[in-house]
């Protein structure tokens, strides 16, 4: 069987999945990862019907680090039988100014993609590790890069720009946006299950470790809480969210922070875990009793609230809102607070539907229509990759 390989790679675990390539279009056939690189390695894998094919814990000196998981996982993956790999696609984070879709890689847009790290150092040199080393094994195998703000790409300059000298902009200092691949399978998914909705006017919340949210008109991004960097919008699992640039001057010229030092704390001691000082996993802070626990849940639920105000006014009202990511699928009391939020907008929470997790959790009264549905990004890079493919062919 035909089948495309998604690489989906970040600085502590590798996800992959393997879909079979059809005359009807895609087919899940494998959805694993190896999680918890250096501590607690553990490599897993399931079929579409949730049987188990591998599930395989390693020392942590053994799987220490990326290259040593994307060596274990293809390990793991030449022992399946039955594929012929056509493509591997791979998630990359930041497309930079250049790149507005999906792009074959070549050793030029590599060198390219490598030079926006500084602008994603959570995410950018992990999205490209796997990248080099299956160009180096496979070299006759495409490589396909799918970008996460390639989906924001089109904002007019009004929306992107910053009131800075021009020259910034033309250097690409401007606002670019991310999860655009959950933004655009959301906006694809809502065609299926709510089409009066899909082309209108909605609010996507990707609220996971890293959270964002995104406004759409007719499935197409029109503004998005994110912006230059990752960094920006909502307060994050170890991210703050908005921040006043003059918080990063004082530390840096009255506190005497080295630019790396500012760096670290920005990307992994602040948000949701610096505030709280107890953890960057909303369900740890929901079980807490600790009060900086319950200050980090109010920040996070109030800054919710304000950005879905801000996009409401982008759209000029809002038809719908949409709960997606892992805080967004998994965790009602959140989203009922943030329904909250929003009542003023019109949108009415049925809690017993939050509470069990239906897929429209608004009451049949309500202006704003509520949804919850679960993002899937690999298969968006799949979609991306089966179409390059096809391009190229034809």
């Amino acid at each position: 069987m035909d089948a495309l390989l998604v690489v989906n790679a970040g600085s502590s675990s590798l996800k992959f999945q393997i879909f079979g390539v059809l005359d009807a279009g895609l087919e899940l056939r494998v959805k694993g990862q190896i999680g918890g690189i250096g501590t607690r390695p553990r490599l897993q894998a399931k079929a579409p019907d949730g049987s188990v094919l591998v599930d395989r814990n390693f020392e942590p000196d053994v799987v220490s680090d990326l290259p040593t998981a994307i060596a274990a996982a293809r390990d793991w993956l030449l022992t399946l039988e039955g594929f012929t790999l056509r493509a591997v696609g791979h998630r990359v984070v930041h497309g930079g100014p250049d790149y507005a879709e999906p792009v074959l890689i070549d050793a030029a847009v590599l060198e390219r993609l490598a030079s926006y790290q500084d602008l994603a150092p959570l995410h950018q040199p992990y999205n490209l590790a796997p990248i080099r080393q299956a160009m180096a094994i496979n070299p006759d195998v495409p490589q396909v890069a799918c970008f996460d703000t390639a989906f924001h790409h089109g904002h007019p300059e009004e929306v992107n720009c910053y009131a800075m000298p021009r020259r910034f902009y033309d250097e690409g200092v401007r606002r670019y946006g991310f999860h655009g691949l959950s933004y655009e399978y959301i906006s694809q998914r809502l065609r299926d299950v709510a089409p009066q909705i899909a082309g209108g006017r909605f609010v996507v919340a990707h609220l996971g470790s890293g959270a964002s949210m995104c406004a759409l008109r007719g499935g197409h991004s029109v503004e998005t809480t994110m912006g230059f960097t990752a960094l920006d919008g909502l307060p994050m699992g170890t991210r703050p969210g908005q921040l006043d640039p003059g918080v990063v001057l004082y530390l840096i010229l009255q506190r005497g922070m080295s630019a790396q030092a500012v760096s670290d704390l920005l990307y992994h001691e602040a948000g949701l875990k610096g505030l709280s000082g107890v953890s960057n996993d909303m369900r740890d802070l929901l079980g807490s009793d600790d009060p900086h626990a319950k200050l980090a849940i109010d920040h996070f639920v109030y800054r919710c609230g304000l950005n879905a105000g801000m996009l409401a006014a982008a759209l000029g009202g809002i038809d719908a809102f949409v709960f997606t990511a892992g805080v967004g699928e998994n965790s009602a009391p959140i989203r009922a607070r943030i329904a909250d939020t929003i009542a003023w907008l019109g949108a009415e929470l049925d809690p017993a539907a939050n509470e069990i997790g239906e897929m429209l959790i608004s009451t049949p009264k309500s202006r704003v229509a509520l949804y919850v549905l679960p993002t899937d990004e690999e298969l968006m890079i799949a979609r991306h990759t089966l179409a390059l493919l096809k391009s190229r062919s034809a």
